[in-house]
């Protein structure tokens, strides 16, 4: 079991001081992995419904729309670290063209020895893509797996090609590769049956979140039947289901205090470090190969010392 730090490139986390601070205290204490949101902009105005809260809000948004751009905090991550995987979490696929999107990652997969994983979603935001004016809302489950075949292509072949409706390219050369000359790791997001096929046809790994109210995966029983699902999913598109790995994130945070949950007496990732431990243990039997814990930030010190206390009082229990 691996895990990672939570992030958003907002709020308490929206400073160089505080991301090299976690990122490099993430390191020292042999967390696995760090993960970086997207959003490229905030409308001031927002009729969509948000997955992954109860009421459809987006509550993390910062007022003044503050919010780092997620590729370009993986690249300074790169600078200021030595072994920590690079997650984006996740990249809204649409919102960048498809040709820089994989350049930019191929170089900062070069310029990090190879520590990039790619998070990839569809988006909810409509109103982010039409400030963007990015291909169409509507069209964006099609858009997405297109330019993440496109990102195939381009990182895997020496003079590539690509014709589809929403990425054309032909007589191109693309360097430099991925570090390990081929691929970056992609995981798929999501937990709808159109991220399950995706993944199912094109991730390296399921990444789902915890608290999509459609989709509740907040218990092993629950994240046992997608996991089931994506599999059968796997077998139908001619994959062995043990090659897709599965990657979880908890977007509650973590809280030391046993809080009730949604239909359960205790919301996952919290209690004691025993109880805390023991709900790790429990997805760890579903295969879970990447866990990524959601920690409290309303202050930097908030966040390292739960980190910390994390480190030395659960972790060890998970992995002995």
């Amino acid at each position: 079991m691996k895990f990672g730090i939570n992030t958003g490139a907002r709020g308490t986390m929206g400073t160089r001081n505080a991301y090299m601070t976690v990122a490099q205290l993430a390191e020292r204490l042999d967390f696995d992995f760090i993960s970086v949101s997207d959003h490229v902009v905030v409308p001031s105005q927002i009729d969509s419904t948000y997955p992954y809260s109860d009421g459809g809000k987006w509550e993390t948004a910062t007022p003044d729309g503050y919010s780092l751009e997620q590729l370009t905090t993986l690249a300074f991550l790169a600078g200021c670290t030595e072994k920590l995987k690079l997650v984006t979490s996740v990249t809204v696929v649409p919102h960048r063209p498809a040709l820089l999107t994989a350049k930019i990652l191929a170089t900062a997969d070069q310029l990090s020895n190879g520590r990039i994983i790619l998070g990839v979603g569809a988006g909810w935001l409509r109103e982010e893509f039409e400030a963007l004016q990015t291909d169409p809302y509507d069209a964006r489950g099609k858009v997405t797996d297109e330019y993440i075949m496109a990102f195939k292509e381009l990182w895997a072949n020496q003079n590539p090609s690509f014709k589809g409706d929403f990425v054309n390219f032909d007589k191109i050369l693309f360097a430099p590769k991925p570090a390990n000359g081929s691929s970056i790791p992609i995981w798929v997001g999501g937990e709808s049956n159109p991220a399950l096929r995706r993944t199912a046809k094109l991730g390296d790994a399921w990444y789902p979140g915890s608290r999509n109210p459609k989709h509740r995966l907040d218990t092993p029983e629950r994240l046992g039947e997608g996991i089931g699902k994506m599999r059968a999913m796997a077998e139908k598109h001619g994959r062995d289901p043990a090659t897709v790995d599965i990657a979880y994130v908890v977007l509650s945070p973590l809280d030391w205090e046993a809080q009730p949950g949604q239909d359960v007496a205790r919301r996952l990732m919290t209690g004691t470090p025993e109880q805390i431990a023991d709900d790790v243990r429990a997805f760890k039997t579903l295969g879970l190969t990447h866990f990524n814990v959601s920690f409290p930030a309303s202050s930097l010190n908030e966040m390292t010392d739960a980190m910390q206390k994390f480190a030395e009082d659960v972790m060890p229990m998970v992995k002995s």
